[in-house]
């Protein structure tokens, strides 16, 4: 198994803010997959994600939500061949995400990010994902992912 991160083996020129390894005033998210079939990540905040009142802004929990579904999709799709169209980048695409918050995440330590698959076939995969920290889910989400195909 490789121990480089699913977004840099897969999309290492992709810009997207929250995962893009190519954006570099992104989140720069890195998600890894495990024997158990989940994906995980690590993430550590940066002064500049502030809610406001001292905590991980909502917003940029969201964020890494949805990005490292994104991860736990693909490498599900990957594994049964549902690649890319050709010229793509991506498989899927988000076509709704649930965002339930259940606690403050902190800002100044690192949280933990889990994710995956609940249902797949081709056409759509909907996958779990939970932000962590220190036992406890701070924030979970259900995503919703569509079979990505450029229309003309």
């Amino acid at each position: 198994m490789t121990t480089d991160a699913l977004q840099d083996q897969w999309w290492p020129t992709m810009t997207c803010f929250g995962c893009g390894p190519a954006n570099k005033a992104g989140l720069q998210l890195k998600s890894f997959a495990q024997p158990d079939g989940t994906v995980t990540a690590t993430f550590m905040p940066w002064p500049e994600h502030d809610n406001g009142g001292g905590y991980l802004n909502g917003g940029v929990i969201a964020t890494l939500l949805d990005c490292h579904s994104a991860a736990a999709v693909h490498h599900t799709a990957f594994a049964a061949g549902w690649l890319p169209a050709p010229g793509q980048d991506l498989a899927y695409v988000t076509a709704g995400i649930d965002v339930r918050y259940r606690r403050p995440a902190p800002l100044t330590e690192a949280v933990t990010l889990v994710a995956e698959t609940l249902e797949a076939d081709e056409a759509q995969i909907t996958a779990a994902v939970r932000l962590e920290w220190e036992g406890k889910v701070r924030a979970e989400a259900e995503a919703l992912w569509k079979r990505w195909r450029p229309r003309a």
